[in-house]
């Protein structure tokens, strides 16, 4: 089984680096081409199932990549973006120096949440809680089968390091992810192999 995790195209608030969050920001004109070109890479790719964040930005991608495939999107609320409360809608300049955004974009291992942002723990959590009821299995059911996820930076990055049992302190590490980037596991009996780290289209 593979699976292929997504990056939602580019917003008007990545452009100018501004933390987003679970705030539903739509797709910039440019973050639709950027979602027009991957789904052109992956023109050929079957996708048995399409699971998606509910959030504006990762659904329009997901549809855009779907194309005319005759395959649902199931949205699932696990798969928002790590929530980073009263720090949403901020960029750097804005937030003090020392906050806990800092702390988690430099040194994850010791990233401590304040002012109501999510802890990574619980991010984890319900990435290895989506994994295990929507994605584990179907591959006892079809070993064969391609699972497109349209997530976000920090949700994605959740699901990899449930995936390759990455530590706190490596959460930004081994994949970088720009807007659209697919990054692609093959899943064996449980474990997960990541076979392509980070591939765009544009």
């Amino acid at each position: 089984m593979k699976l292929f995790i997504v990056r939602h195209g580019e917003t008007d608030w990545n452009t100018v680096k501004r933390i987003q969050g679970q705030t539903d920001i739509e797709l910039n004109e440019n973050g639709v081409r950027l979602a027009e070109l991957t789904a052109e890479g992956l023109s050929d790719t079957g996708f048995d199932y399409i699971f998606s964040s509910p959030l504006k930005r990762a659904r329009k991608t997901a549809e855009i990549i779907r194309g005319a495939r005759p395959v649902p999107i199931f949205e699932d609320d696990r798969l928002k973006e790590m929530h980073f409360g009263d720090y949403e809608g901020t960029t750097k300049a804005e937030r003090p120096e020392n906050c806990c955004i800092t702390t988690l974009f430099k040194d994850a291992g010791n990233y401590t949440p304040e002012g109501g942002a999510e802890s990574l723990e619980d991010l984890v959590a319900r990435a290895q809680a989506f994994l295990d009821e929507r994605v584990f299995p179907v591959e006892s059911a079809r070993p064969e089968a391609n699972i497109l996820i349209l997530g976000h930076g920090a949700l994605n990055k959740a699901l990899m390091t449930c995936l390759m049992h990455w530590a706190k302190k490596d959460f930004w590490g081994y994949v970088q992810q720009k807007n659209c980037t697919v990054t692609i596991f093959e899943i064996k009996g449980g474990e997960a192999t990541l076979i392509e780290p980070g591939k765009t289209f544009y």
